[in-house]
């Protein structure tokens, strides 16, 4: 199994209670994800956060703590997917839709209906009205030489 490291932002509007999500185009349907994707080589996770969320929604963001990690076996892709979501704040840009091949629909939807769609697994419902984070910490290595 290939390990496959993806990075996802979380925009929250505590005002209208609504998390920004992405309608990406699915082979057979459509479904709603938090705006990410995969890391790419040689990029950190946070990098890849705010790249994916430039390219799939328009916004600039600066992203903060972790929200949350998870992880799936997607046996049929030979994938074992590790998932980092950060928690992100607008910083720029306007919402557009600059992939419309994979991009279907960026919306803000209420945070209970989000939850349905972001896997928020059973025991964790409401973690997304109450916001939490833990710190990302890139840590330098000195080269010896």
């Amino acid at each position: 199994m290939k390990r496959v490291d993806v990075a996802y932002v979380v925009l929250f509007d505590e005002i209208e209670q609504k998390v920004l999500l992405v309608k990406n185009k699915g082979t057979d349907t459509s479904y709603y994800t938090l705006p990410g994707g995969a890391v790419e080589k040689g990029e950190t996770l946070k990098a890849a956060a705010v790249r994916e969320m430039k390219e799939e929604t328009g916004l600039d963001v600066e992203v903060g703590g972790i929200f949350s990690v998870g992880e799936a076996f997607f046996e049929e892709r030979g994938h074992h997917a590790i998932f980092f979501t950060f928690v992100g704040k607008i910083v720029g840009g306007e919402i557009n839709i600059s992939l419309p091949e994979e991009i279907e629909e960026v919306t803000w939807m209420d945070v209970t209906q989000a939850e349905k769609y972001i896997h928020i697994t059973s025991g964790f419902e409401g973690l997304l009205s109450d916001i939490n984070t833990v710190p990302y910490m890139l840590r330098e290595i000195e080269k010896k030489g």
